[in-house]
């Protein structure tokens, strides 16, 4: 039995080397043109866009493993099936428990350690890389903004750009929020950001504009006035000060989401908002468990598949995986919406993927052992 596992598992891992190699790269190089542009265009330091390659990592791994030993076992196994070796190994008495178990083994002991990735690394990543976001955007703003876009970035206030050119601004539109009554739009021919090293905060400096004041007797009524120099504070609030930035349920660990929820429960806030954010993180403590162990259900469902298939070409078994894939994060995804929308528990909403996938195999399994 022991030729026969490291016959098995060294036919496993080199698809599963090249498989999680094409897959990391493909998912990393549309993020590779974002983060050039931010150093190209917008000024930004080549050591920050290392260090946020860096933290995207470990969120492209939390899809590409699982993604890459679905695609490895459908090609390891079709081609095993197609060369007559699984019948051959059922004819010596082996069974297909014992030929799948290597991988089914290998399956879990990834899927734990996946579970650490998505609790431990990837929240921390995904935190230390916010930080280093709102960094990049104390020292140059601009870096964090798109011409012709509407940005919501900064409290209060919707922006909107022509041109931006290093720390200057060209054709600027802005939305100034009330909390009672119209907002005031602000239109300037240009601006520049400057930034208070002390609070933190952003002053907007506009020059050549107008300003759409509304009377505060008849909102209905505005007052248009002109300026040569108009200076906006945003963020006045907060400023985006590195220490009172909080986490968010993705950059918590499970332990932290827990306390949340106890803290939550003792806010005296209203029902529907406890209910909402208890939900929010309910589905995310689930969501790190459930993506874990998807390498192991994409394995009970890629070995019948394979088996069956008996087909050796490679490409075949990345159509098949690919299938496998778009249907169980069409599911995942569908029913995290559904319990974020309050529509269904998140247990039931995040787990069903596994739960559908996990019968599949089992019953895909059983049929072909009583062929």
């Amino acid at each position: 039995m022991r030729i026969l596992r490291n016959y098995v598992l060294k036919e496993l891992f080199s698809p599963l080397a090249a498989a999680l190699a094409v897959f990391t790269f493909v998912l990393l190089i549309g993020n590779i043109f974002k983060l050039a542009d931010l150093m190209i265009n917008k000024g930004v330091h080549i050591f920050d866009i290392m260090k946020l390659f860096f933290y995207l990592t470990p969120y492209i791994l939390s899809y590409t493993i699982p993604m890459a030993l679905l695609t490895a076992t459908m090609i390891c196994f079709s081609r095993l099936a197609s060369d007559n070796e699984v019948i051959a190994m059922k004819a010596s008495g082996i069974s297909l428990y014992k030929i799948g178990l290597p991988v089914i083994t290998v399956a879990f002991i990834i899927s734990l350690a996946s579970v650490y990735l998505n609790n431990t690394v990837l929240p921390a990543s995904h935190y230390a890389s916010y930080k280093l976001i709102k960094s990049v955007a104390l020292k140059n703003p601009t870096a964090c903004l798109e011409p012709g876009v509407f940005i919501k970035a900064f409290k209060g206030y919707i922006v909107r750009l022509d041109r931006i050119e290093g720390n200057k601004l060209e054709g600027v539109l802005i939305y100034h929020l009330q909390d009672n009554g119209p907002a005031r739009t602000i239109i300037a021919e240009g601006g520049e950001f400057i930034l208070n090293q002390g609070s933190g905060a952003i002053t907007l400096r506009l020059s050549n504009g107008s300003v759409d004041e509304p009377n505060p007797d008849d909102p209905s009524v505005f007052y248009k006035l002109t300026f040569k120099t108009y200076d906006i504070t945003l963020n006045t609030e907060k400023g985006i000060s590195l220490d009172n930035i909080e986490k968010k349920p993705k950059s918590m660990t499970i332990k932290e989401l827990k306390e949340d929820i106890a803290a939550l429960k003792s806010s005296g806030k209203s029902p529907e908002y406890i209910k909402t954010n208890i939900n929010e993180r309910l589905t995310e403590i689930h969501r790190k468990i459930s993506m874990a162990f998807s390498s192991f259900v994409f394995v009970l469902v890629a070995l019948p598949l394979a088996i069956n298939t008996k087909r050796r070409e490679k490409s075949v078994g990345f159509a098949i995986s690919l299938i496998v894939l778009v249907l169980y994060y069409f599911m995942l995804f569908g029913g995290m919406a559904l319990a974020l929308r309050n529509i269904i528990p998140p247990i039931a909403g995040v787990w069903a993927a596994n739960i559908v996938y996990l019968i599949i195999g089992l019953v895909l399994t059983s049929c072909i052992i009583e062929r």
